[in-house]
């Protein structure tokens, strides 16, 4: 049993759970501070529920219709469903169970929340056929993740705000900016194979400039949304920390050398992404209590 779970964990690479979870975590507390919900813990269950089987849908989906792509490509023919580890009907299972365990977790917090569950599968299964014919799918993927704060928020206020707006805006922004490192590699496989990236449309060194202006973007929509939430100097230092993370990501990465790219894109913006949320998360609390 542990094995089989160790082989779907690995499908759905359970470990980068850490670029959407403290992102969703932010989401909620915003909506906390908002409305004080009184079924506080049991809401924040129900939301992690929602991200992460609507991470694994999206996870399998990806896996599951890339597996030719995967096995043509050196950096992924070992996945599980390349290599079979995994067979693809398994694979399929996976995916519908994980969506009707999204869908119950969302018709168990409000009837909104279900019908916004739909789209969202939408965005998120969608984004693994746009880098068939788009260079901008690394925004998508970006938009997938997205979701994560702007759901949480949803689910516990029923609302929208302009602070979970501009925190959005930044996961988009970032994502889509590390999302276009982390193609680096598969430059030439993706011209060969007629598939759609940044790198593979412009090159690597455009690629990197366009990465670079990408998150620069990123400290204006920061400082926005620190005039739109209800934080403090915690969420002063949680941004810096974050910016500085940001360009430390770009120093470790070169147009002759991306021997680092591992460490730049899962090590960095983990962390990056764990800081920013704790610093922000008690800072929202803290300024809520007084």
């Amino acid at each position: 049993m542990i094995r089989y779970i160790k082989r779907y964990a690995s499908l759905v690479v359970f470990a980068h759970t850490i670029f959407a979870l403290p992102f969703a975590l932010i989401g909620f507390a915003l909506a906390y501070v908002a409305v004080q919900p009184q079924s506080g813990w049991l809401l924040l269950f129900q939301v992690l529920g929602c991200m992460v089987t609507a991470r694994n849908s999206a996870m399998s989906f990806n896996r599951y219709v890339d597996r030719f792509i995967d096995a043509q490509n050196e950096r992924t023919k070992n996945r599980e469903l390349p290599s079979g580890v995994l067979s693809p009907w398994s694979v399929i299972i996976f995916f519908a169970v994980n969506v009707l365990l999204f869908l119950l977790c969302a018709w168990s917090i409000n009837r909104l929340c279900l019908y916004l569950a739909f789209p969202a599968l939408i965005v998120l299964c969608g984004y693994s056929y746009t880098k068939r014919f788009t260079w901008l799918s690394h925004f998508v993927l970006g938009l997938s993740l997205s979701i994560a704060p702007a759901g949480a928020y949803m689910a516990t206020t029923g609302m929208f705000s302009l602070s979970v707006l501009w925190l959005s805006l930044m996961v988009i922004l970032w994502v889509g900016g590390f999302d276009i490192l982390y193609s680096l590699p598969d430059e030439v496989h993706d011209r060969s194979h007629k598939l759609y990236s940044i790198p593979q449309r412009f090159g690597r060194k455009k690629a990197l400039i366009i990465s670079g202006g990408i998150h620069a973007l990123v400290v204006p929509v920061l400082f926005l949304f620190g005039l739109s939430a209800p934080v403090g100097w915690g969420y002063v230092l949680a941004a810096l920390i974050f910016m500085g993370l940001l360009i430390y990501q770009h120093t470790l990465i070169g147009v002759d050398d991306i021997s680092k790219l591992n460490r730049a894109f899962f090590t960095v913006n983990g962390l990056a992404s764990i800081l920013f949320a704790v610093l922000t998360v008690a800072d929202l609390l803290f300024v809520f209590s007084f």
